[in-house]
């Protein structure tokens, strides 16, 4: 159902809402929060890094918060009905999140997507009772899930809208609330930078907001894998920038910019090759055992850079990524050899410098990259001229 046809409700269906944001609400009550991992780093840097696990919701995900948040919004302002079915445009994280809370409801939920997306997401989908609907394009997505919730007579979440005012960015334990409360025992209580990707912005605009709403002197920096229009978009302050090519680093990135995303809250954006994300992800598994998606690979390789720059500058400090999904969900894609070779995407050229990154603070990209990576690491350092 679109927004702007919203019937008046009965008292039944006002009941059923009512038991339908308890049910919502009743999950967050079951988790306690999510872990904030130290990453050690050598004491002479002065700077501390820190991976806030978000793998540990029940879903498996960040994005579980964002689709907690996508059905109190709807059931809220009454888009969702005790008969409607529930329909998303995902790249899968969001989708499988969606698809338990769904099951939560008892309603059905479709899920549009790219057909390059995980077997593991898909199977995780259609173990929470979703379906899946294939477009060939990632562009098409949009379109396609209006169209399932116009033939259903159901509700399209449509997180690339909404993800942005869903989520309460002043505070009620959101994911910024969260990292400050967690972080006020340490060694630097206040991070200098939060490091975070952006796939519908919903976070990168909660984070950006709560800094500016609690006057701390943090700064948000959004990392951003090849092919996504967040980059280009932010650097030339274009908000209709458009790629028209799809992300290879699930979760993040995005072929156009999308309406969720903030760009006057993000103080700074690093481009990251999707080889240097993959790197990242192995050499973190390497170091520590922390198994993790592409997503946080682009965060880790960001995070890095900004810790070797403080280092670089004589600046103490604490830096706060997030590990966005686990790794299990990748077993066949980043951590395959033979995909990752036939996507041609080669991370053992990254893991000299990400090792010389972490050992010995120091940023020498570029470093013996793959030809043309040269080009691309020099052109993310570029800024906005409001910056």
């Amino acid at each position: 159902m679109a927004p702007d046809d919203v019937l008046r409700c009965s008292d039944r269906d006002r009941d059923w809402v009512t038991w339908a944001v308890r049910t919502v609400e009743a999950d967050a009550n079951r988790s306690a929060d999510t872990h904030l991992i130290p990453l050690h780093l050598p004491e002479d840097f002065g700077v501390d890094l820190y991976l806030k696990d978000e793998s540990t919701h029940p879903t498996g995900s960040l994005k579980h918060r964002l689709a907690r948040s996508l059905f109190l919004y709807a059931l809220c302002n009454g888009w969702i009905r005790r008969d409607s079915t529930v329909v998303e445009a995902s790249s899968g994280s969001t989708a499988v999140s969606e698809a338990y809370f769904a099951r939560l409801l008892g309603l059905p939920f479709v899920a549009v997507m790219p057909r390059t997306i995980s077997a593991e997401k898909i199977a995780l989908i259609e173990r929470y009772g979703g379906r899946c609907d294939f477009v060939d394009d990632a562009g098409e997505v949009y379109a396609r899930a209006q169209e399932v919730a116009d033939e259903t007579g159901g509700h399209y979440l449509d997180q690339f809208t909404y993800a942005e005012r869903a989520t309460d960015w002043r505070g009620n334990n959101n994911i910024a609330e969260s990292i400050f409360d967690q972080m006020h025992l340490e060694r630097h209580p206040v991070p200098a930078w939060v490091v975070v990707g952006a796939g519908t912005g919903g976070t990168s605009a909660t984070v950006g907001r709560f800094l500016r709403y609690r006057g701390l002197p943090t700064k948000l920096c959004v990392v951003d894998p090849e092919n996504s229009a967040f980059f280009g978009g932010w650097v030339d302050r274009d908000p209709h920038l458009v790629t028209g090519r799809g992300s290879r680093i699930e979760g993040i990135g995005r072929p156009r910019m999308e309406p969720s995303f903030q760009a006057s809250v993000v103080d700074r954006m690093i481009r990251v090759s999707d080889a240097a994300s993959i790197a990242a992800i192995h050499e973190l598994r390497d170091r520590t055992g922390l198994f993790a998606g592409g997503s946080t690979g682009t965060n880790l390789y960001g995070a890095l850079r900004l810790a070797c720059e403080m280092r670089e500058r004589g600046e103490q400090g604490s830096i706060v990524t997030l590990l966005c999904d686990g790794g299990d969900r990748y077993r066949h894609t980043y951590f395959d050899a033979d995909w990752l070779a036939t996507a041609g995407l080669d991370p053992a050229p990254y893991r000299d410098g990400l090792a010389r990154a972490w050992d010995k603070g120091e940023w020498t990209w570029p470093a013996p990259n793959p030809e043309g990576a040269r080009d691309f690491e020099a052109s993310s350092t570029a800024t906005r001229s409001d910056q």
